[in-house]
């Protein structure tokens, strides 16, 4: 497969689940502000843009910067719209390996967001973070259900599995930092779909311990820290089986199948109250691992390296 291509697949994974995690994260953040009148939004607000990479002073921060800065700013890939815009430009350069389906969808989500926008601006946010989350899941579940196998598939939910360890990371981090004016952790379990499943996990109320022990540990959860990490290590595993067979027959594992492989057994192999007890630095850890992953990968997979060109001896 052409690096070009494999690189467009990685995006497209990473930029549709970057999109779908956002919409949750902010979905959280507006029901919270609902619901509680006593939060201070400003600082509510300073510290979610701080989590998600656009700090600003606690003075110019409110849900309408939150809201331009996450959801519509159509120039910057960590927003909403922004990554949906970027998912549909790499598939473009990619269709000849992703179905008819994919792109349409791609395509017709990215289509929807003006519209989606509108709406938004009008009627509240909530419709256009369901519209997000459902065309994600419609997207990704086309990659399950039209696509082979093969290099294509893997890089596609190989950038899917490292944006959502980081994006479940933040999520945890939304609860675990923001102190006062934190989310409930029944409304993060719901955020991130996990709340029915933890329920018939743990068979009994939310527990605090337990929520976050269940999002960043549970093996059956297709959205833990640990699954994500666990789906993306067999991914780099199968890429370095077919491309550097060599190097898989003596059990030479690439820059970014290590570091994958470190982040989880880390979580594997960690006793649940010691790594409670380490929470805040651990989900600092785990997003420095996703960016380390990712430049691995590139420069593994994607950068081009320079032709190599014979040059004769030099006469003695």
């Amino acid at each position: 497969m052409l690096s070009r291509i494999a690189e467009s697949l990685f995006w497209i994974g990473r930029y549709v689940e970057r999109a779908d995690d956002t919409a949750r994260i902010l979905d959280v953040h507006t029901q919270r502000l609902v619901e509680d009148p006593w939060i201070d939004e400003r600082l509510a607000c300073a510290n979610l843009l701080a989590l998600m990479g656009s700090p600003v002073p606690d003075a110019e921060a409110d849900t309408e910067r939150v809201l331009a800065t996450l959801a519509f700013d159509r120039t910057s890939p960590s927003s909403i719209v922004g990554a949906l815009s970027a998912a549909r430009e790499n598939a473009r350069g990619a269709r000849e390996v992703l179905s008819a389906e994919i792109w349409e969808s791609l395509n017709v989500t990215h289509n929807a967001l003006p519209q989606q926008r509108t709406m938004a601006r009008r009627y509240g946010p909530h419709s256009l973070f369901r519209f997000v989350r459902e065309r994600s899941a419609m997207v990704f579940g086309l990659a399950d259900a039209t696509m082979s196998r093969d290099e294509s598939w893997l890089f596609l939910i190989l950038g899917r599995s490292l944006e959502r360890v980081d994006m479940t990371s933040r999520i945890i981090s939304t609860r675990i930092l923001a102190g006062d004016a934190a989310p409930s952790w029944t409304l993060v379990l719901r955020s991130t779909g996990a709340y029915e499943p933890y329920l018939r996990t743990y068979r009994g109320m939310v527990n605090s311990s337990r929520a976050a022990e269940f999002l960043l540990l549970d093996r059956l959860f297709p959205r833990s820290v640990f699954a994500a990490l666990e789906q993306a290590e067999g991914c780099l595993a199968e890429l370095e089986r077919s491309t550097v067979r060599d190097a898989a027959r003596i059990g030479v594992a690439g820059e970014a199948h290590r570091i994958v492989g470190r982040a989880r057994t880390m979580l594997e192999f960690m006793s649940p109250p010691e790594l409670l007890a380490q929470l805040p630095s651990r989900l600092e850890e785990l997003q420095r691992t996703c960016s380390a992953a990712s430049a691995a990968v590139t420069h593994r997979f994607f950068t081009e390296q320079a032709p190599q060109v014979w040059v004769p001896e030099e006469a003695g």
